[in-house]
């Protein structure tokens, strides 16, 4: 997403934009390519070397790592000069925030507040998880006072800013080519993901269990890598579900959603649902848990597929048994998902990001 919406905001709307990345390397390539009208600075501080030591010396390398990191991003800032910076998803918005500019500052949410630094609770002694409950509500209270603008993917993360100057719902959009759409005819399931605890592919497999009996012709294949992987195969395997595959992670995931009828999404909670998106660009009908916040932005209920409540295992059985049962409700839903997945025109965002760059500079003009 940072790509796509850097070559965007540089090829389309001509504005001059610099990236900076903090721990990457020289050395290393990009995933995706940028466009040659945007600049790329890698600061490259080490800041992780900090987890090779062991307690009291981690604590001092903790601390001069990030000395350097905030010094040298503040300089870099400084010598661009530029107009806007953008902190992207949480890593350091609590330092973009505070840097002292003339800039103004957005700090851009790609996860759930709620969920933010949530991890940093775990396998943590006492006193070490009251230290960093103290540092993230500081790190919260940092970026509602020194941000000039919040942007998120859902209104429901929208709504946990309260103390915010200001907060903006701009969502994501695919930029996933689509060759071919879905006739919805083929029978197959497609869920795509990380295989770690938050994509609950666990609940998804509970839900399948009925379904291999009642539909043994139906196959569901799962795309994806994590650390699961192991436990999944084996609950697959432990269960008798036959018709469940578990593929790699694939750079052509277009060619599977052509070639799927439903698409089917049990996260426990979700930033925004890219997954859905392009499941409904290719008009394959999804259906989802209706966690926190993403997948109640895409879909529309009993339209192009359907929510359902979350952690409703039985339920979502149900659901995805009534699109396999009804062949005509798939080809509608399918047209439905078309239609909405235009809401999300990569145009269509873009000029939302460029309404809130011209709204700043004029404020900042005043």
């Amino acid at each position: 997403m940072l790509t796509a919406k850097a070559n965007y905001l540089a090829d389309h709307y001509g504005y001059d934009i610099s990236i900076i990345t903090c721990v990457q390397q020289n050395s290393s390539s990009n995933t995706f390519p940028l466009s040659s009208k945007v600049k790329q600075i890698n600061i490259s501080i080490p800041y992780y070397f900090q987890y090779k030591y062991k307690y009291p010396k981690r604590i001092w390398v903790k601390i001069k790592m990030y000395r350097r990191l905030q010094r040298t991003i503040t300089n870099t800032i400084r010598e661009i000069n530029p107009d806007i910076i953008i902190g992207v998803c949480h890593y350091k918005a609590n330092i973009v925030s505070s840097i002292k500019c003339k800039a103004m500052i957005i700090i851009e949410c790609h996860e759930i507040r709620s969920f933010t630094l949530s991890g940093v609770h775990q396998h943590r002694s006492f006193f070490s998880k009251l230290y960093m409950h103290y540092y993230r509500n500081l790190y919260f209270r940092t970026i509602e006072k020194k941000a000039d603008a919040i942007v998120t993917l859902t209104e429901g993360d929208k709504l946990l800013w309260k103390k915010a100057k200001r907060v903006e719902v701009i969502p994501n959009f695919s930029t996933i080519a689509v060759n071919q759409l879905s006739d919805c005819e083929a029978k197959r399931v497609i869920a795509v993901g990380r295989l770690e605890k938050e994509k609950g592919f666990e609940r998804l497999l509970e839900a399948w269990k009925p379904i291999v009996h009642k539909h043994p012709d139906w196959k569901l294949d799962i795309f994806g890598e994590g650390t699961l992987r192991e436990k999944l195969e084996s609950y697959i395997q432990e269960n008798g579900l036959s018709n469940v595959m578990i593929h790699q992670r694939t750079t052509d995931i277009s060619s599977e959603y052509q070639h799927s009828s439903i698409c089917v999404m049990t996260s426990f909670c979700e930033g925004f649902a890219l997954v859905l998106l392009e499941a409904l660009k290719h008009g394959v009908p999804c259906v989802a848990f209706d966690c926190p916040y993403g997948p109640r932005n895409i879909i529309k209920d009993n339209n192009c597929g359907f929510l359902v409540e979350d952690g409703n295992i039985e339920l979502l059985t149900d659901k995805i048994c009534t699109l396999i049962e009804d062949s005509k409700l798939r080809s509608r839903f399918s047209e439905a998902a078309i239609n909405q997945a235009k809401g999300f025109n990569e145009d269509v965002i873009m000029e939302m990001w460029n309404s809130l760059f011209k709204t700043l500079i004029q404020q900042k003009r005043k």
